[in-house]
């Protein structure tokens, strides 16, 4: 197993009526990836928190991927100016988006972001992959999320392992030695399970 970042994925909503401290955030983030030698992985598109992390990542100089379906080239504005994939389902888009990254950043999104987070934390809890995963929580924004995980374990649903295999930063600053430390530590216990999700 790697224990260097190369590319992080990151998943995050598409709306462009989000809370402009968001989408500040967002840009931030892409700073900060590309800043960090890091290849931003997203899908694809040029709106809302991951039109604006894909772009100040690659106005900074960094490398871009976005996937994107073909039905969402036009609803979603498919980011031109940056490396590109169309693909034809949700399904390769997320599996595709999963094999090109070493990490993963979950942004504040909607019903969609949250259908690709808990995917991406059920092969988490099944080992199908040992890749950190860091929420940015900003004013505690996925703690409905988070207490419901937990509810889970408290009704012996999941193992309380669970609740460890991610976290959470209220600062965008954080995010990124959060996920090199998160991976050297996996590498160094051995996490290296491998992912066949097709």
């Amino acid at each position: 197993m790697n224990d260097r970042l190369k590319s992080v994925c990151v998943f995050s909503g598409s709306s462009d009526e989000a809370d402009p401290a968001y989408l500040r955030a967002a840009a931030d983030l892409g700073r900060a990836l590309a800043e960090a030698d890091l290849r931003l992985v997203y899908g694809g598109g040029g709106v809302g928190l991951m039109g604006a992390c894909a772009r100040a990542t690659h106005a900074a100089g960094g490398q871009v991927l976005g996937v994107i379906p073909d039905f969402l080239v036009g609803k979603e504005r498919a980011l031109e100016t940056v490396e590109h994939v169309v693909v034809t389902s949700m399904h390769q888009r997320k599996q595709m988006m999963f094999e090109q990254s070493d990490a993963f950043v979950i942004l504040p999104g909607g019903i969609g972001t949250l259908e690709e987070v808990v995917e991406l934390l059920s092969w988490r809890r099944l080992d199908l992959h040992a890749k950190p995963v860091a929420f940015y929580n900003p004013r505690g924004f996925w703690k409905t999320l988070f207490a419901l995980f937990q509810h889970t374990v408290d009704e012996k649903l999941t193992p309380e392992a669970f609740m460890h295999t991610w976290s959470s930063h209220a600062e965008v600053a954080e995010i990124v030695p959060a996920l090199q430390a998160e991976l050297s530590r996996l590498a160094s216990t051995g996490g290296d399970a491998v992912a066949d999700l097709t």
